[in-house]
């Protein structure tokens, strides 16, 4: 579950509460509970994998564009259709879609929850989406995004990064990541309360949330154990692809999950609306 589902789970009593101290130690004999980073334990889920949204563009694409003499690197350049033209790619959801119109709009991305946290601040993202509502092809599943870029449908997208990784890295696609304004979020287990097999369930995640299982997670996919003692068991040449590796992450917005657990339906209903508009 996502981190928001997991928190309205536990709320409403559907979710397993766990000991956390029951997870595996570090390598090292840490206890898992300080080895594990920040949002990935809570009352009901224990951590899996790190994953971002990015925005990303086609290099080919860009560089054939009449006019443009730089690559776009944040998102008031993905807003930007005056000097980089062309239809954008954005999943068609409210949630990151307002947190970077924010941003487009100038917030900082440490302050974007305490914007997005006021009525003024959710009137002000929506402005902002409306300035590039006419240039939007919506996505729904995953592997649209990259096909998007691949056909030149679009000039920019905003997709998963390990949809992205795949098809730079295995189908050699033109395409950059800009990693500046990620959005990090994070994949955990849960347990439903009344499993049959419960105990079983356990065991298994003691296993799969182990320093060793996580890393090899990055085997097949460029999603971040959220061990921290996992990085010495990551291949270095996958490391720097990373969400979580430092330069990739050091102006990364991590997603406020309490926000979007108290406010995930209201802003659902609005961003519908405003789509039907």
């Amino acid at each position: 579950m996502t981190p928001q589902e997991s928190l309205r789970g536990c709320d409403e009593g559907l979710l397993v509460e766990f000991d956390h101290s029951q997870w595996l130690p570090a390598p090292d004999g840490t206890p898992a509970t300080e080895d594990f980073v920040d949002g990935a334990l809570a009352d009901c889920h224990v951590g899996n994998i790190s994953w971002a949204t990015v925005p990303a563009y086609n290099r080919k694409t860009i560089t054939a564009t009449k006019g443009i003499n730089r690559m776009p690197s944040s998102m008031k350049d993905f807003w930007d259709t005056k000097n980089f033209p062309g239809r954008r790619g954005l999943r068609k959801v409210p949630r990151v879609n307002l947190e970077w119109a924010l941003m487009a709009d100038g917030v900082a991305h440490t302050d974007v929850y305490d914007v997005l946290g006021t009525k003024e601040g959710q009137d002000r993202a929506f402005a902002k989406l409306d300035e590039l509502k006419d240039h939007i092809v919506w996505w729904e599943a995953g592997a649209q995004p990259p096909q998007l870029l691949a056909d030149g449908e679009v000039v920019m997208v905003t997709a998963y990064n390990g949809r992205l990784f795949n098809a730079m890295y295995v189908e050699n696609k033109p395409f950059e990541i800009m990693w500046g304004p990620q959005a990090f979020d994070l994949a955990t287990y849960t347990v439903v309360k009344g499993a049959p097999n419960e105990k079983a369930a356990i065991e298994f995640l003691k296993f799969c949330t182990s320093a060793e299982a996580l890393a090899d997670t990055t085997n097949y996919i460029s999603y971040g154990p959220l061990r921290k003692s996992s990085s010495q068991f990551v291949n270095p040449a996958i490391l720097p692809h990373l969400p979580t590796a430092p330069d990739n992450f050091k102006t990364a917005l991590t997603y406020d999950f309490d926000f979007w657990a108290d406010h995930m339906d209201e802003l659902n209903e609005r961003f519908n609306a405003w789509l039907a508009k």
